[in-house]
């Protein structure tokens, strides 16, 4: 009888650049090129194809994009690009003329042909015969927590932003398939659901918030309802899992979550990206210009929900931005004294609206306004922070470390986790020592807060 050696199964490396949203898309190719017989290499040698998920929001994740396709050619010569960047795909190649296959945002379809094309996955006519798993998607993230996208693209049209021309207008989910996602996601290990599109309070606009049947009762694509529903879920030992929202256009309807929130059904954290504050940029910018309202609201979300965390992230150095205009947002983080902020220096990008605006402002002044108000903010940071020592505090553990031996030969163990207060990637940390040997990653513990510092907490297990 003779044997036939099978061949070995095609393998595929990612590079993922960018923002959560292009780590979904990462992992949705990923899983089905995984139903379509491929298996995923950790690096650039074992992979008979390489895909590289690029940015192309600004300038520089540009740059970065195009680096990390040329280390990728250079390590395996054999590149599939796709994402945002892919839209710029005479400049790619440009730069990079041997990359095989060139594709668009969220372009699964194409993508995986390209990989068809150029690393054909048959495995031979019998394994072809045998039905690939596609009941566990591929994560690219921890298995504790998941990222849960609801919809792609954006009606705005704010100057200083070409997402719409790299992802089209809002196109959102059915409702009743986030939530499906989400349930399956919780049943199989998530414990912290980070809910993201490009503007989570449009959810639903585009398809006049459709009702779908969920669990014997309709449900409108809404971010509120949305919230509502997700509050529901259980993890299997009957647990809350922590559902954060990212990206939340300050809509009047935000005011109904944040009683979800005091109720502990979300998690209370909220990712507003105001951009600014004085009304002349955020006019400029294409923005809504209701700053002195926010702040109301502010005090509002805060007395029904204390614990509430707000991060933002702002730009200095917009065009025409005055001396005056910085000094009225700062002014106002002293008032809005939000939890966590990020500040970016403007930086023009291709077919933006922002770059022919006049009076742009010198880099020296931008790099002088951004220290500025990274003093301002971390000041405030600190003050939050430190008002926390002493509290007990829920914490999800991110990392678990070894034994270690101190000076005086006992062994300790320190893990690293976050707070309700802290998305993973972007905000602080809570810093845990002498835990026990038991812990592990995706546990949710009580934390006694010891000590505090401008970004993260120190503390242990009460």
């Amino acid at each position: 009888m003779s044997v036939t050696t099978l061949p070995e199964q095609k393998k595929v490396g990612m590079v993922s650049l960018g923002c959560p949203k292009a780590l979904v898309d990462s992992e949705r190719i990923l899983t089905r090129l995984r139903a379509d017989g491929y298996a995923m290499s950790a690096d650039y040698a074992g992979a008979d194809v390489v895909l590289v998920n690029t940015c192309g929001f600004l300038d520089s994740a540009k740059e970065e994009s195009l680096a990390a396709i040329g280390e990728a050619i250079a390590e395996n010569g054999r590149v599939i690009v796709t994402g945002c960047m892919g839209e710029e795909a005479d400049a790619i190649r440009a730069a990079h003329p041997q990359v095989l296959a060139i594709t668009g945002a969220h372009q699964y379809e194409q993508v995986v042909e390209a990989v068809h094309v150029h690393a054909p996955p048959s495995q031979g006519p019998f394994v072809d015969l045998i039905p690939q798993p596609t009941d566990t998607d591929i994560k690219l993230t921890p298995r504790h927590y998941s990222y849960l996208k609801i919809s792609e693209g954006c009606n705005h049209s704010c100057a200083f932003c070409i997402i719409p021309h790299l992802r089209g207008k809002l196109a959102s989910r059915r409702v009743d398939a986030v939530l499906r996602e989400a349930e399956k996601l919780v049943a199989a290990g998530t414990r912290e659901l980070l809910v993201i599109s490009q503007d989570t309070s449009a959810y639903g606009v585009d398809i006049r918030h459709e009702e779908r049947e969920w669990k014997g009762h309709p449900v409108r694509a809404h971010m509120t309802d949305l919230a509502r529903e997700l509050g529901g879920l259980r993890t299997p030992e009957g647990d809350v899992p922590w559902v954060r929202l990212h990206y939340v256009y300050p809509y009047p309807h935000v005011d109904a979550v944040i009683p979800l929130m005091a109720e502990g059904l979300l998690t209370p954290y909220l990712d507003i990206p105001f951009q600014h504050a004085s009304p002349k940029v955020l006019k400029a910018m294409k923005r809504p210009a209701n700053e002195a309202k926010v702040l109301g609201r502010l005090k509002s979300w805060r007395e029904i929900c204390p614990d509430i965390a707000i991060r933002s992230s702002f730009v200095v150095g917009f065009p025409g931005e005055t001396e005056e205009d910085f000094q009225y947002l700062l002014r106002w983080l002293e008032e809005a004294q939000l939890d966590r902020v990020g500040a970016f220096r403007f930086e023009p990008v291709a077919g933006a609206a922002a770059n022919a605006l006049p009076d742009p402002v010198p880099e020296a002044v931008k790099e002088e306004r951004y220290a500025r108000i990274m003093e301002v903010t971390e000041r405030i940071s600190a003050a939050k922070l430190a008002a926390k020592i002493g509290r007990t505090i829920p914490v999800i553990i991110d990392e678990v470390g070894e034994p270690e031996a101190d000076d005086f030969g006992d062994v300790a163990i320190g893990a690293t986790g976050r707070s309700q207060a802290d998305a993973p990637e972007i905000d602080g940390a809570v810093y845990l020592r002498d835990v026990p040997a038991t812990l592990a990653m995706g546990d949710i513990v009580d934390v006694i807060v010891e000590d505090a510092d401008a970004h993260d907490l120190y503390g242990v297990i009460g």
